[in-house]
């Protein structure tokens, strides 16, 4: 996969994470462990997971003048992600996020967008030079930056003939202003369980149920992902059910991306659904085996041998069903 080329238009943080027994209650205060930073950001984190698994990565984004950007952009370069079309904002404070990770891997997450909130449609066209991204390309977003500007580089790029990748997290209050638009402006949507519902109420007897009655909002391709238990997805000639790789969880911050960074190259180069969805669904669990967001993501090699190792005969579930 290393000629493909993916686009990331999204966030950009600094992780401040702290591991405790168990996560406090409201008003409780937890002992925990050392404060460990990290770089972060949903959009940064996809960028380098797609770098570690092969693919030419623009980065598209905003960060303060402070610090921490200064630090982020030189870890994003260092990964191999092309950083030209991410700028320092003076001024303004680079994101923050603030992790709190229990024992099991479970965690919460308070966000500060800082910079990220300034990525509106006139810094995207600033930033891009009007060209998100080009015929061949995949793009692939989420819903950290201000989703008029994710709305704009969709359409955009769709126009130009690239692939349109949505992570639709985290998912606006009531939806937000324009999301069904842009629910229409993408080839493939990824969401989890909550998002899931949140689109649309649960009122189906399985997930790919309400997969396939999910992109009757607009995407041609959806998949729901279920944490430790895989993802199920629905296209437009069949429905899939992949179940999770069974390995030692430490942390699930980084997870989600790297499945969403996984699913959106392989899917960019033209692999049938259902093994997109199951290289994924590796690269998720193996992100769950170390700490941290970027530190965790896996490479390529890493997913091939989790693959090998677990045939897809002998995985907990495999279920491929024609689209009726």
């Amino acid at each position: 996969m290393s000629s493909e080329r993916l686009v990331v238009v999204g966030s950009l943080n600094m992780d401040l994470s702290v591991t405790v027994p168990r996560l406090p209650r409201p008003g409780e205060t937890v002992p925990g462990a050392d404060v460990v930073r990290g770089a972060g950001g949903k959009g940064a984190n996809q960028a380098v997971a797609a770098a570690r698994l092969g693919a030419e990565v623009r980065m598209v984004g905003l960060l303060g003048d402070d610090a921490l950007g200064g630090e982020l952009r030189e870890r994003l370069v260092k990964e191999g992600v092309d950083a030209r079309s991410v700028a320092q904002l003076p001024g303004v404070a680079s994101g923050l996020a603030l992790i709190v990770v229990q024992q099991d891997g479970e965690n919460t997450i308070t966000l500060s967008p800082g910079a990220n909130r300034h990525l509106d449609v006139p810094a995207l066209g600033s930033l891009t030079g009007g060209a998100v991204a080009r015929s061949g390309d995949t793009l692939l977003l989420q819903l950290e930056v201000p989703l008029p500007t994710v709305l704009a580089a969709a359409r955009e790029a769709r126009e130009a003939g690239a692939l349109v990748v949505l992570n639709a997290a985290p998912l606006p209050p009531s939806g937000g202003h324009g999301l069904s638009e842009l629910l229409r402006a993408v080839d493939v949507l990824v969401v989890n369980e909550t998002e899931a519902a949140g689109l649309l109420p649960h009122t189906h007897t399985d997930w790919s149920e309400h997969a396939r009655a999910l992109r009757e909002l607009g995407p041609g391709t959806v998949v729901i992902t279920l944490g430790a238990e895989g993802a199920v997805a629905a296209g437009p000639q069949f429905t899939c059910s992949e179940g999770g790789f069974t390995v030692d969880a430490v942390d699930t911050v980084g997870a989600g991306d790297a499945f969403c960074a996984q699913l959106a190259l392989s899917l960019g180069s033209g692999v049938p659904l259902p093994e997109a969805v199951r290289r994924a669904c590796a690269a998720g669990a193996l992100a769950t085996t170390r700490p941290g967001a970027q530190s965790s993501l896996p490479s390529t090699a890493e997913v091939d041998a989790l693959l090998g190792a677990v045939p897809p005969a002998e995985d907990t579930a495999h279920e491929v069903r024609r689209a009726h």
